[in-house]
């Protein structure tokens, strides 16, 4: 019982750095903290070392996963008044963009016109959307035709993924990067890493396999 709790209260960084991504969306940092220490005791009475992951791997989604809980409890996600502002400075600027160059920014181009890091400016536009049920539904009518994430979703799936991506090997996680986060393509990836189109192709399809198997 002592090694437990001494390995949970080392790993209490975890549930801070998680935590601080949901500071100011409307619920208080003590419940959120709160709430990422159930998945930190959760993933540590789990964990497993034997599957070869590290235990922040592991933990990571399962602390969020009890932190968007708070969200769905709640009947509306509350928005900052800082979000909003910058949500409709985000709207302004990108269709200032699309009208001088003929298409809409990414969102990395917004997150540089707007100085701010990619995953604030992809939660300022979605602050600016209509509120969407976070829950599930069979029925059809009514809904839009392109599903719209709730804001702490997508930070939530973003950190989750980068630090499954850290514990790549080397080049699979140069691969990663250089196709999701810079955008490359395939070929220009494959001249990047010193392959062939084709096997980036076929690593590609094994890396994403391994991280869907890992976020599930």
């Amino acid at each position: 019982m002592t090694d437990r709790k001494a390995f949970i209260a080392a790993n209490t960084g975890l549930v801070h750095a998680c935590a601080k991504r949901f500071r100011n969306r409307g619920i208080d940092y003590d419940d959120l903290f709160q709430a990422g220490c159930v998945g930190l005791i959760k993933a540590a009475d789990r964990f497993d070392e034997s599957l070869g992951f590290q235990f922040s791997t592991y933990a990571v989604p399962i602390i969020l996963g009890e932190i968007k809980r708070l969200f769905r409890e709640n009947s509306t996600v509350k928005v900052a008044r800082g979000l909003r502002e910058l949500s409709l400075k985000a709207h302004r600027e990108s269709q200032s963009f699309a009208a001088r160059e003929g298409r809409s920014p990414t969102v990395a181009e917004l997150a540089q016109i707007l100085q701010v890091e990619p995953e604030e400016a992809a939660l300022a536009l979605e602050a600016g959307l209509p509120a969407v049920s976070l829950t599930e539904s069979d029925e059809k009518e009514g809904q839009t035709d392109i599903p719209v994430e709730a804001p702490e979703e997508a930070i939530s799936e973003r950190l989750a993924l980068e630090q499954a991506v850290e514990q790549l090997e080397e080049k699979d996680r140069l691969l990663i990067r250089a196709r999701y986060f810079s955008h490359q393509t395939q070929t220009q990836t494959a001249r990047q890493l010193g392959m062939t189109q084709v096997q980036v192709s076929r690593r590609e399809k094994k890396i994403l396999q391994h991280l869907r198997t890992v976020l599930l």
